[in-house]
């Protein structure tokens, strides 16, 4: 069912990033400045976001961890647990181990993000800047679908699926854009005058 504009939406959602507990650490400050700049972030909040994410895998990795290593739990969700990073390229296919889990970091998630994806593997971008202004602008797709989120996470499947949009003027057989058509029909017209 849609909403309507001034109907208001009550639904309760979990926290997706949990604020540094002190605020003005130096190394941490340069340290997340940094990562903002090389991945080109909007804020700051982006890297706390992958910070969470990183933090409550690692936790279910510890208390798998505190388990017999012959325990069924900790073989099925270990297993589950393990091949689902690896689907998601967080993890190598060798590293099958529940150690490797706790050795993951924040730029392992940031580089998964389709922005650095766009610009890094697919060199499909100038910049990483540039990068996040095509999938913001609706230029890049995954496979049929359009994605217009930076943040997307790509795995490894999907990785082989991006490229220009079917709408976008960007893509080798697409459309060409508005200011182009605008100058192929000035061309044209020019064109007619001559033969008059």
């Amino acid at each position: 069912n849609l909403m309507t504009l001034d109907e208001k939406d009550y639904r309760n959602r979990s926290k997706t990033s949990k604020t540094p507990r002190r605020p003005f650490e130096k190394e941490r400050l340069d340290r997340e400045l940094k990562l903002v700049g090389v991945y080109g972030l909007k804020n700051k909040r982006e890297v706390w976001r992958c910070q969470y994410t990183l933090a409550k895998i690692r936790s279910v990795a510890r208390n798998l961890m505190t388990l017999d290593e012959k325990d069924p739990q900790r073989e099925f969700q270990g297993a589950a647990l393990i091949s689902r990073l690896t689907r998601m390229g967080l993890l190598e296919e060798k590293e099958d181990s529940l150690d490797y889990v706790l050795g993951l970091n924040v730029e392992k998630f940031l580089a998964r993000r389709l922005q650095t994806c766009v610009f890094s593997t697919l060199k499909l971008a100038k910049s990483i800047h540039h990068s996040r202004c095509l999938i913001r602008q609706r230029h890049i797709r995954v496979g049929r679908n359009l994605v217009n989120v930076p943040s997307f996470m790509v795995n490894v499947d999907s990785e082989k699926l991006v490229e220009y949009a079917h709408t976008s003027p960007l893509g080798n057989n697409a459309r060409p854009g508005r200011v182009k058509r605008k100058k192929l029909a000035a061309a044209k017209e020019g064109g007619d005058e001559d033969d008059v």
